[in-house]
């Protein structure tokens, strides 16, 4: 009948001018295994796969995230940011160009995240938009997200900018570990001198290859630098973090913790 599904043949349904498919046998007349395709050859397409997808190939568009807490402590600096953040794609279209995710947490339990911005006007636009919201830190949520990211679309790196961790700091350092696995350095940048901030900070960096910094309240100059020096590398990669620490400057306080 039309539609049915169609049934395999048994042994007994193949027609005399069918002959069953040979297979070979041991000594004993049992069946030995079908011969597979070499592994070297899965191999080597699997490792072509992953060149062609890194972000770190030539002609790859940069991709970075960047997270801040936008708690009520950070108002001052969420409007500072929102000033600096075009230098950072002024500094990656001297190598390239620059793709950026924005993410941020506030308020209760309240962590979003834009979708890939590449024109600095956008972003601007949209964080000029968000007021910041008291609330506890969501450092393990950006961590997270940022994993996501990484294994979704190849993030080159993280930038975290904020003042303060309230957080179990092995869950954190669980998260980070698993982005330094994956080669994306997290650039932890700190404003003011929490101490609980900076030993969390510091081990985030440390895990996944990236740096901290600190820089001093309402300070510009020193985020603009550091912001920089971030969308350098995640614009250029090392060598062009390299180029631009010559300068001093921010690019020359993460590649001197780099790994």
């Amino acid at each position: 009948m039309a539609g049915d599904p169609t049934r395999p043949k048994s042994a007994g349904d193949v027609s005399p001018t069918q002959k069953p498919e040979s297979r070979k046998v041991d000594a004993k007349g049992a069946p030995l295994p079908e011969a597979r395709p070499s592994a070297a050859a899965d191999i080597a397409a699997f490792v072509a796969k992953a060149r062609a997808m890194s972000p770190h190939r030539p002609g790859a568009k940069g991709r970075l995230v960047f997270a801040l807490d936008a708690t009520m402590s950070r108002q001052p600096t969420w409007d500072m940011a929102c000033a600096l953040q075009a230098d950072m794609f002024r500094e990656a279209a001297s190598l390239g160009s620059l793709d950026i995710r924005l993410v941020y947490y506030r308020g209760l339990n309240e962590c979003r995240a834009t979708g890939w911005i590449s024109d600095s006007a956008q972003l601007a636009r949209l964080m000029s938009k968000i007021d910041c919201q008291g609330g506890n830190t969501q450092i393990g949520r950006v961590l997270a997200e940022a994993r996501r990211e990484a294994v979704a679309s190849a993030v080159r790196a993280v930038v975290f900018v904020g003042d303060a961790m309230e957080e179990a700091v092995d869950n954190l350092c669980a998260k980070a570990g698993e982005l330094g696995l994956l080669k994306v350095p997290v650039f932890m940048f700190q404003e003011g001198h929490d101490a609980a901030a900076e030993q969390a900070f510091r081990e985030i960096a440390r895990l996944t290859g990236g740096a901290w910094c600190r820089f001093d309240p309402g300070a510009a100059a020193q985020l603009r630098d550091l912001l920089r020096a971030a969308a350098a590398y995640a614009a250029g990669g090392r060598e062009a973090l390299l180029r631009l620490s010559r300068t001093g400057g921010g690019a020359a306080k993460l590649i001197g913790q780099m790994k």
